[in-house]
């Protein structure tokens, strides 16, 4: 198998052994749905793990970031953060120390506690991984799930794509994008876009979930922006058109995208949060987004399943195009 997320039909195949008997489970495993739900009373538990698993210099705040984004996907404030930390043997204490300590500043910037995980130092390892795990809550009537995506909503997305995959690129590429005759500063700027706009999330799925009847949230990652609108679609049981012309693309993601080969749509899009609401609601949203700074665009809309899963190029109606593995994958290990 390639390296990436598993392929979503055979993800489906091996959700769909799990048999789910405990009625506290709100929500299980299903593709497009990335947190559990549990009940507790009046309020239900949100749980959610992810992995870092590239070498990055800045992994432990990565791990927060990206466990917090799906918690708040479900309508959900994220509280409580477990982390294990597995490094190779060529790591320092001061390295060591210096990831608990990103560990520690992204959790402090979203008012998230650090309540536990595991740490080892592990044999045969090239770059550190952790596996972080990430707790919220929500009050029981104000759950969010991508599944409830509705036939005549609008799809918004907020600030652009593909934030992480063309910053992830100007900071390992940065040679290959010099020959391909990107410029300089267009690199610097790119390696920015981690943190502004930024990866994180939850200040816009908060925003979007106390102003407007939001009817779901999708964090695209892997795959991009595509393969997040199909795990919508899926999810859901719905279609949707999206026009290409609406799509946000940072001027920095085209640069670098046209310069190697790869497309927006499919790289790694952390940062854009895909929103789906009734259409009447989408001023109110702009509006309050604008107060937050955070950009906001209307791409398209949900229709039904019937109608399939298209994007709009001109005045030509063409499948949404779906990437077996993210274009950052595609362009380290082809």
């Amino acid at each position: 198998m390639k390296v990436g997320k598993f392929p979503m039909d055979l993800l489906e195949l091996l959700l769909s052994k799990i048999d789910i008997r405990d009625e506290r489970v709100l929500l299980g495993p299903s593709v497009g749905e990335d947190a559990a739900l549990l009940d507790y009373g009046d309020r239900v538990l949100v749980a959610k793990t992810d992995p870092i698993t590239f070498a990055t210099n800045r992994i432990g705040w990565y791990a927060v970031q990206v466990n917090a984004n799906d918690v708040a996907c479900t309508g959900a404030t994220p509280r409580w953060f477990l982390a294990t930390l597995l490094i190779p043997e060529t790591f320092t204490a001061k390295e060591a120390e210096a990831v608990f300590d990103q560990l520690l500043d992204a959790c402090n910037s979203l008012g998230v506690t650090l309540v536990g995980g595991h740490s080892e130092v592990t044999r045969d390892l090239a770059h550190p991984i952790i596996v972080g795990f990430m707790l919220g809550e929500v009050e029981k009537s104000k759950i969010v799930r991508t599944g409830d995506a509705k036939d005549g909503d609008s799809i918004v997305i907020t600030k652009g794509i593909a934030l992480e995959g063309t910053a992830l690129l100007a900071q390992d590429a940065a040679e290959a994008l010099g020959r391909g005759g990107v410029a300089a500063g267009t690199i610097t700027r790119a390696k920015e876009l981690l943190f502004y706009p930024g990866i994180s999330v939850v200040r816009d799925a908060l925003t979007a979930c106390s102003t407007v009847r939001v009817h779901a949230l999708h964090d695209p990652t892997e795959g991009g922006l595509a393969t997040g609108l199909w795990e919508v679609a899926r999810a859901a049981g719905v279609g949707l058109a999206v026009e290409e012309g609406s799509i946000p693309i940072l001027p920095e993601c085209a640069e670098i995208c046209q310069a190697l080969g790869l497309n927006p749509l499919g790289l790694l899009a952390s940062g854009a949060l895909i929103i789906t609401l009734p259409p009447e609601d989408v001023p109110r949203l702009f509006s309050a987004l604008e107060r937050e700074g955070i950009d906001a665009f209307e791409i398209g809309r949900i229709t039904g399943p019937e109608e399939g899963v298209h994007i709009i190029r001109g005045h030509e109606l063409e499948p949404l195009p779906r990437f077996e593995r993210d274009e950052l994958a595609r362009f380290f290990s082809p």
